[in-house]
């Protein structure tokens, strides 16, 4: 037997025309294609050592169920054998070969993957049927059941009417001898390979006589002797909404409170007072169209295709209020005249970090400081000198006077290095209470705080964290190592 090559494309096009529906719900099919065997005297399912090929014939009639699932009934006429030998070395006319003629009607039940509209659908079907053994060459007439019978396949559409199938079944006898061998330990089954083509039937339902069947018509009670569209719906020569046997003006598009006569573009406004009668407006423009919707109407506006959103003055054009060329909506500062990479901010000290952003706008700095210079390598130098040289009295919160002078020391790095900000961490040893050490900690950070602000350091500058004993340095067990903890840290940043 020639080799079997099952080739399917599911081209999924989905359209309005029909297949089998309630419009049509019934169908008739014609078939033929390929049997081959499977039971005791060979398993040649797709198969390709085969001798001769084996055929069949079919009649189907199917009826439509709802949009998924069909019932069907098929009759068969063909033939089924075995020519494979049984062993390598046997001969071609060893005991293994036979050949019956056989007739079956099978009733199935199928359920189709995809709904009518579409052009190709993928079904499956699963059912029962009876088998007709005919006796041939002297072989007795048998009959047996189809016993299970089940399949899948794809429906082209190729019209309304026509349709191709191709389709794989399967069907299984309830006995073991139709190959005039039993006991292999499994029934007897064929295998069709199936094409055919079907052809739906029906008549559709037409409750209002106007040629459109009721499943497509949109307009069900259209009146006796009324022209009307594919849909159902009257005829509407001009596209106005009011149907021709009811306008006035059948030719020229029109309102339907106006029984269908001019507002030539189509705005609401009728033509006498709409200030652009060819254009079709809003009622708030008297008329006319506002291509950019910014308010203002096209015959009026200067600037056209303004963005959406953007304000605009009276000629329609949008708003720069610094006049620096870029408009209000896309300027970081519409009030201060700036340059376009920095979107309409200006960069008053030419260091690449405009204003807006700029920790230090006067002074010239780097992107990475948010546009403040870098702190000198000996100013970093001296604030860690200055706190180490910052003392308070013993178990208190209050500055020593030697301390003051430091302070003011650090005021000048502060003011030298506007944008910096500056965090004063105070540490304790671990003689006595937690609580209390943590307590103390953070009074004496706010009193370096407020003596620098006293100094006229900003607050927002300034941010002072007790820790307590959470934070040692050195070993709490020795003098030396007590004395390293008991500290005031500053820490500069940005």
């Amino acid at each position: 037997m020639k080799k079997l090559i099952l080739l399917s494309a599911l081209y999924v096009i989905g359209h309005d025309a029909f297949s089998q529906t309630e419009e049509k719900k019934w169908n008739v099919g014609f078939h033929g294609g390929i049997t081959q065997y499977n039971g005791d005297r060979g398993m040649n399912f797709y198969s390709t050592n085969q001798i001769a090929t084996y055929g069949f014939a079919s009649v189907s009639v199917s009826r439509y169920l709802n949009n998924h699932f069909d019932a069907s009934i098929f009759f068969t006429r063909g033939e089924v054998g075995n020519t494979e030998p049984l062993h390598y070395w046997s001969s071609d006319n060893d005991a293994n070969h036979f050949h019956v003629r056989l007739n079956t009607v099978n009733l199935v039940l199928r359920f189709n993957l995809l709904a009518p509209r579409w052009a190709v659908r993928p079904y499956l079907y699963a059912g029962v049927g009876g088998i007709m053994h005919e006796g041939i060459f002297g072989l007795r007439e048998r009959y047996d059941y189809a016993l299970p019978s089940f399949g899948g396949g794809l429906n082209f559409r190729l019209n309304k009417i026509v349709s191709i199938q191709l389709e794989e079944s399967f069907m299984y006898t309830t006995a073991d001898g139709m190959d005039h061998t039993e006991g292999g330990g499994t029934n007897d089954g064929y295998l069709y390979h199936k094409a055919g083509l079907t052809f739906n039937l029906g008549k559709k339902q037409d409750a209002d006589n106007d040629g459109v069947s009721d499943k497509n018509d949109k307009c069900s009670s259209t009146p006796a002797g009324v022209a009307v569209d594919k849909t159902g719906c009257p005829i509407d020569r001009d596209g106005d909404g009011t149907p021709d046997y009811q306008d006035n003006c059948i030719e020229i598009a029109g309102l339907a409170s106006m029984k269908g006569c001019p507002d030539k573009d189509f705005d609401g406004i009728t033509d006498n007072e709409d200030r652009c009668p060819e254009l079709a407006g809003s009622m708030e423009l008297k008329g006319c169209p506002d291509a950019d919707k910014d308010g203002v109407a096209d015959i009026d506006d200067k600037c056209s295709g303004t963005l959406t959103g953007y304000k605009v003055d009276g000629s329609g054009c949008t708003l720069d209020n610094d006049k620096d060329g870029i408009v209000n909506e896309e300027d970081a500062c519409p009030e201060l005249p700036g340059i376009l990479v920095f979107k309409g901010c200006p960069d008053t000290d030419g260091d690449g970090v405009s204003d807006n952003y700029d920790r230090c706008p006067s002074i010239k700095g780097t992107i990475d400081n948010k546009g403040c210079p870098e702190v000198a390598k000996e100013d970093i130098v001296k604030i860690t000198l200055i706190a180490s040289k910052i003392y308070f009295e013993t178990g208190s919160d209050k500055l020593k006077l030697i301390s003051n002078s430091q302070l003011d020391d650090l005021v000048v790095i502060l003011n030298k290095y506007e944008g910096i900000t500056l965090t004063i961490e105070g540490h304790t040893d671990n003689v006595g209470d937690d609580n209390y050490n943590l307590e103390l900690s953070q009074k004496r950070t706010v009193a370096v705080k407020s003596y620098l602000m006293s100094k006229g350091i900003a607050e927002s500058r300034l941010k002072a964290i007790g820790y307590g004993e959470t934070k040692p340095v050195a070993d709490n067990a020795k003098a030396a190592g007590k004395a390293k903890n008991r500290r005031v840290e500053l820490k500069t940043s940005y």
